[in-house]
């Protein structure tokens, strides 16, 4: 089961859905069949979290909701950050922006008290998404949030993340008339991969660049 949980966690990254919800469901499925109750709520989470990523909020929340108290009586903390920002990006999305902030404070603190940090610079990501979505929608917290966030992934050489990062701040330069910063944070990142040009993520970034250019 450690194996499926690691492997669905990689393909969510990735943005593989359909193989996410497989192997969420074969996680669950082999959880209750084993009577695991923790691994059973690990797939439920990782279910919640690619529902948040794929447009799904409100159910997203509602397993969310009902999972981590139970993780939290089990006293773990394995990837709470990661769960964290995605139930915060869910809440952000449903405009429950009260709820959405404190997610993300929690997942920021989660991030410090158990030192997973590998999802730190994607946590201070959303957190820039979610102040752009907000009624107030403050762009001065949105693009300190990704500065924040491409820090993190350049301490970390986290490219990945990096990509991430610089795909939401090249798209507010954008709107804000900076192409050409747009252009010159956007394009040495891009120009570092050399495989995984089918992902999402690469292929978010070749078409902003194409646009910039233009």
């Amino acid at each position: 089961m450690p194996v499926i949980d690691l492997a669905c966690d990689c393909q969510l990254i990735s943005a593989n859905y359909a193989t996410t919800k497989a192997l969420s469901d074969e996680l669950i499925a082999l959880a209750e069949e084993k009577g695991a109750i923790y691994w059973k709520t690990q797939g439920l989470l990782r279910r919640a979290s690619l529902l948040a990523s794929t447009g799904n909020a409100s159910d997203a929340v509602s397993i969310f909701t009902s999972t981590l108290p139970a993780c939290h009586s089990m006293g773990t903390t394995i990837r709470l950050p990661w769960h964290l920002c995605h139930l915060a990006r869910a809440c952000g999305e449903l405009g429950q922006f009260e709820e959405a902030w404190s997610h993300i404070g929690e997942a920021i603190t989660a991030v410090e008290t158990t030192k997973e940090k590998w999802c730190e610079a994607e946590v201070h990501r959303t957190a820039g998404e979610i102040a752009l979505i907000s009624p107030e929608r403050d762009l001065t917290k949105a693009e300190a949030c990704f500065e924040q966030a491409l820090a993190v992934a350049r301490q970390q050489q986290a490219k990945s993340w990096e990509l991430r990062a610089a795909i939401s701040m090249a798209r507010l330069w954008r709107e804000q008339g900076k192409r050409d910063e747009a252009r010159e944070l956007l394009a040495p990142i891009y120009s570092w991969f050399t495989e995984g040009f089918d992902t999402v993520d690469l292929k978010q970034a070749k078409a902003l660049l194409d646009e910039l250019a233009a």
